[in-house]
């Protein structure tokens, strides 16, 4: 009976050596492309943390304020491509075409309002992380260089908008390597120019934060141009470019649908990244010094968290191809596999993370006291991540098969009802340290564990939306 049960368990979340292939096959390209990135991210976030404390912290909160626009386009985009996935699925590309076209239009507006916002409002939102403890004049000078490194930031977006509308698209069509070497080409742009323009080497100016803003945008415009390139160039193998901006004109019906599915995406994303620049503010709370040391902690564990953003991204994928072929019995075994796998990588990430805490904050040329909280700060990110693994996992199984209104409660909802709340009132109500806050916020996503668990194993999202 011992054995019937192990073997059971087996079958369920084991999968053969063509479903692991398969899987990595899809998630390796997205892992390499996202982790050489954000390789690239940390080492100019080192090199920009040698020039100083309060330059770093000024681009890490315009960083943050980015992240919450990026989070926006990749919600913009989204709700369309979970009808991309199932049209490839149905070799539909005409479908595909008009998923591509609603994108445009979204990512355009995105970022028309988010520019308007940053240039009325840039200075105000900086400095709503600049009221804990600390000199006014620090204060004075992260709001300078936030400033400097956001209007250059600004010029990057439209580059950013067109690369992720074509590499969603691509991805979502099973074409990984294109965007990930688009992605490696840019990174090693932004690496290079780094070095020449925050130092002044080579006869370039020392250029400092406003360098390493100048650098990314050169990037965006590296990877963007190579993957349109690419896409418009190779049309026998993305077939749905053939008279793709023969109009711009969407069918109606199609819109509403499109919007009605997408729409609590594009919230959720947003609204999402928004509740984690509003936890970061509520830790800022207690001194400046929290905030270099948040921005220490989140550059490494962008570089770990690759693996489940990328087996997040391949469930979305597989799974919702799956369900628009119609086979849903091979869809949930399939998830079942996808979301063990992905927990299972993350545990031993996890522990890689957590020996190399005590080590990376020494890279930075800042105080022993950032750099005593950042190592606590990534070994208690280290302790979770399997969690959030599972918790990713689930959001993408619940999303392939088109249940966003659930994935809007299940994510943006429960961060802000309950992780923002938490810490707003720890923060500002109790003496507890920066890490017991840190600790219990984290502590509170085991609920929204076990409803994940109950959402995925019930099987609401096994459905065909495409038909």
């Amino acid at each position: 009976m011992e054995i019937t049960k192990k073997k059971t368990f087996r079958q369920k979340f084991v999968g053969d050596r063509a479903f692991y292939k398969m899987v990595l096959a899809l998630a390796v390209p997205i892992m390499i492309q996202n982790g050489i990135t954000n390789f690239v991210s940390l080492l100019d976030n080192i090199m920009i943390g040698q020039v100083g404390t309060v330059q770093m912290s000024g681009a890490s909160i315009v960083n943050q304020l980015i992240f919450v626009y990026n989070l926006c386009i990749f919600g913009g985009v989204s709700g369309a491509g979970i009808f991309t996935a199932q049209y490839f699925g149905q070799k539909d590309n005409e479908g595909i075409r008009h998923t591509f076209r609603y994108k445009l239009w979204m990512v355009i507006i995105l970022t028309a309002a988010t520019t308007a916002l940053f240039l009325a409002a840039g200075d105000t939102l900086i400095g709503f992380y600049l009221q804990g403890k600390g000199s006014a004049a620090d204060a004075a000078d992260t709001l300078m260089y936030g400033r400097m490194y956001l209007h250059v930031m600004l010029v990057g977006l439209p580059a950013f908008m067109i690369s992720q509308v074509y590499s969603s698209t691509l991805r979502e069509c099973g074409q990984t390597i294109v965007p990930m070497k688009a992605g490696v080409a840019a990174v090693f742009v932004n690496l290079l120019f780094n070095y020449l323009l925050i130092f002044g080497k080579f006869g370039f100016p020392q250029l400092g934060v406003q360098g390493a803003a100048i650098a990314t945008v050169l990037s965006r415009y590296v990877e963007m141009i190579i993957i349109v390139a690419w896409t418009h160039r190779k049309k026998e193998k993305n077939p749905f470019v053939v008279g793709l901006y023969r109009t711009m004109k969407i069918p109606g019906r199609l819109v509403k649908k499109y919007f009605i599915k997408g729409i609590p995406l594009l919230l959720n994303e947003t609204l999402w990244a928004a509740g984690m620049a509003m936890l970061t503010q509520c830790y800022s709370i207690r001194s400046l010094d929290v905030v270099a040391a948040l921005n220490i902690s989140n550059t490494i564990n962008n570089v770990f968290n690759i693996v489940f953003i990328a087996l997040g991204d391949s469930v979305a994928i597989v799974v919702g191809q799956l369900l628009g072929a119609g086979d849903m019995e091979k869809a949930r075994d399939t998830d079942n596999k996808m979301i063990a796998f992905s927990v299972f990588c993350c545990s031993w990430a996890a522990l890689v993370m957590l020996l190399l805490s005590p080590m990376f904050p020494r890279l930075y040329n800042t105080s022993s006291e950032v750099q005593s909280l950042a190592r606590n700060l990534i070994a208690v990110t280290a302790v979770f991540m399997p969690m959030q693994a599972f918790l990713h996992a689930a959001y993408f199984t619940l999303r392939s098969g088109g249940k966003t209104i659930i994935t809007f409660f299940f994510d943006s909802v429960y961060i802000w009802c309950v992780s923002v709340v938490l810490a707003f009132v720890l923060s500002r109500f109790t003496p507890l340290p920066i890490l017991g806050i840190y600790v219990a916020v984290q502590l509170s996503d085991f609920v929204k564990c076990v409803i994940g668990f109950v959402l995925v194993k019930k099987g609401v999202w096994l459905q065909n939306i495409v038909c």
